[in-house]
């Protein structure tokens, strides 16, 4: 099976000489397998269509992509969102008692699957021109287990509770304040329930618009588990919550779903590993089709994506496997410091900081972890020279490329213009192609709009704009923001590998504890109360840092036999308690 699909949001029809029906073999010999439809765009018939690439290739804005597909799942499509558009094959099915997980790249069809076992759409099987009826859906699906779940939401015996993706649209959506917006979805909780529960208390009588990420998530989980459903849906619930956060907030899923049922989208991994008990991989390509496998015991699931091979479906969705360290990478690191620093202070009316003396090695990655509202960001804008502190002070004769916490696109032009303008001479370089740009998929952005990208397509635009900057320091505060686990991991690997080769010195936040496992060489470890004093400490060695760290959230991690990625222990378990009483938190076999 052959499918044709055209990615309209890069095809540019009127700047290009359409080289998709000029160059198509079977069109020059008369046969309209490609024809130019009302609005300019190309039309390319899958039956009359013979695979040869050619228009693949010779598109220069890449829009069009020609995929061969197994026979088999002609029969198992979902949903096709119009001629050459994307399709979905396959739907997850919830299940009783378990939190079932959904895990794949972005773009390829995971919260279209909500919107479709919602009744927000109804699956049109693929018949875009002429959609089935609900009748004709559930006898598609007839003897499956999904008939019986689409049939209760046809009757509309299914009551559903969805947390978005994009949790800092909110605002925009609902422009009142925090406590009337709960008040309104009051039904299986109350607000008394649900402000301990995700320590709201200080968010409660703000308005939308003043709140943080982490706020706005916290926010939005409330609403969703408040309103009495019997199917819940979270869309990336850990955005922008620290690891403390995240493990609360999987804690509260996983209770819901001893009485409902639960289905979760999540990128962080370990949080995935932790709450999931089934996860449903999705293959695909971005913006042209999905296919979720069957279920997989989530252990395995994990495997698998990282192996980037599933034998059941033989399928290869990655190229090389992502390997994990099985123990601290660079234990014994001897180098010269490329920045020492004293005693830093920041004060302000309510919140005081203080970083202990320090040092970072030429060559070293530094990860940094700790809970919001700490003074990590803090810390990173003194080295960066965007603040000044009340004590202390830095090395101001080094260069630094500073990439923020929170991105505005305020460049008004395409990515390729961007980085014309500010990285010339690197952008053309060979390194920047093959390091930078290849692993972190910019191929495809360089004609986009810097200010029409999405959340992850501006995540890897500002990682790969402050990597192109010539620099002593690099400092990257969240960079695994918006990006799912695929794009995580590279972005990692890509962060580490850009600093061993040129010789540069980097300090990373982020909470993804996969994301810091990969790319760090040391750690320093920021605790105290949040919002009123913050205490940074370290670096450390990896062993060191990270058990002071988890010791202070309670958590234990074990290394997965087969991949030596690291996994949450559960709270109690043999290996928990075994591991805290030794007082090794993270590098356990």
């Amino acid at each position: 099976m052959r499918i044709a699909v055209l990615l309209k949001d890069r095809c540019q029809f009127k700047k290009c000489n359409q080289e998709c029906l000029r160059y198509c073999p079977k069109v020059r010999t008369g046969v309209e397998a490609v024809v130019i439809g009302e609005d300019g765009r190309p039309i390319i018939s899958e039956e009359l269509c013979v695979g040869c690439g050619i228009c693949v290739h010779k598109c220069p804005f890449e829009a069009i992509k020609i995929i061969g597909l197994p026979d088999e799942l002609r029969q198992d499509i979902v949903h096709q969102y119009g001629e050459n558009a994307f399709r979905l094959y396959r739907l997850p099915v919830p299940k009783e008692g378990v939190v079932t997980g959904i895990l794949g790249p972005n773009g390829i069809g995971k919260t279209t699957s909500f919107r479709l076992l919602s009744g927000e759409e109804v699956p049109n099987l693929g018949r875009y021109d002429d959609p089935p009826s609900k009748e004709e859906v559930l006898e598609h699906f007839s003897g499956t287990e999904l008939h019986d779940h689409l049939e209760r939401v046809f009757q509309g015996k299914v009551r559903t509770s969805i947390k978005p993706q994009y949790v800092d649209k909110l605002p925009s959506v609902f422009q009142g304040g925090v406590r009337e917006l709960l008040g309104r979805v009051e039904g299986r909780l109350t607000l008394e329930d649900v402000v301990p529960m995700l320590e709201l208390e200080e968010a409660m009588d703000r308005q939308m618009g003043e709140l943080s990420g982490g706020e706005l998530q916290r926010v939005a989980i409330a609403a969703t588990i408040m309103k009495d459903a019997d199917i819940y849906f979270f869309d990336e619930p850990s955005s922008y919550l620290d690891i403390y956060q995240r493990l609360r907030v999987a804690r509260i899923i996983e209770n819901l779903a001893r009485e409902k049922q639960v289905v979760v989208i999540e990128h962080d991994l370990a949080i995935l590993d932790f709450l999931a008990e089934n996860v449903y991989l999705v293959f695909g390509s971005e913006g042209a089709f999905g296919i979720f496998s069957h279920p997989r015991q989530v252990r395995s699931a994990i495997n698998v994506y990282l192996e980037g091979y599933a034998k059941e479906e033989n399928m290869r969705f990655r190229d090389t496997q992502i390997v994990f360290e099985s123990r601290p990478p660079r234990s014994n690191w001897e180098q010269f410091d490329l920045l020492q620093y004293g005693t830093i202070e920041c004060q302000y009316p309510s919140f005081h900081l203080k970083v202990e003396p320090g040092s970072i090695k030429i060559g070293e990655t530094v990860g940094v972890v700790g809970p919001n509202a700490i003074g990590k960001t803090t810390f990173v804008k003194v080295l960066a020279g965007v603040q000044q502190p009340t004590v202390g002070k830095v090395d101001r004769d080094l260069k630094v490329s500073y990439k923020p916490q929170y991105i505005s696109p305020d460049f008004d032009g395409t990515v390729r213009e961007m980085f014309n303008a500010t990285v010339k001479d690197f952008f053309e370089s060979g390194f920047f192609q093959s390091e930078i740009a290849r692993p972190l998929s910019l191929k495809n952005l360089l004609d986009k709009n810097v200010m029409t990208l999405s959340g992850g397509e501006l995540q890897r635009v500002a990682v790969a704009s402050c990597l192109s900057r010539e620099a002593d320091i690099y400092l990257l505060d969240e960079p695994s923001a918006y990006m799912d686990s695929n794009q995580r991991m590279e972005a990692a690997k890509t962060v580490r590998r850009v600093m061993e080769k040129r010789g540069r010195s980097a300090m990373v936040v982020d909470h993804d504890i996969y994301f810091l496992d990969m790319v760090s060489d040391s750690i320093m470890v920021f605790g105290g109360v949040a919002g009123k004093e913050g205490l940074g400490q370290g670096p450390y060695d990896m062993r060191k840092g990270m058990n002071l760290f988890l010791k202070d959230v309670d958590v234990t991690f074990r290394r997965d036999n087969d991949t030596n990625r690291p996994r949450i222990n559960k709270p109690g378990s043999r290996l928990d308690r075994e591991q805290k009483e030794r007082g090794e938190y993270y590098y356990s076999g």
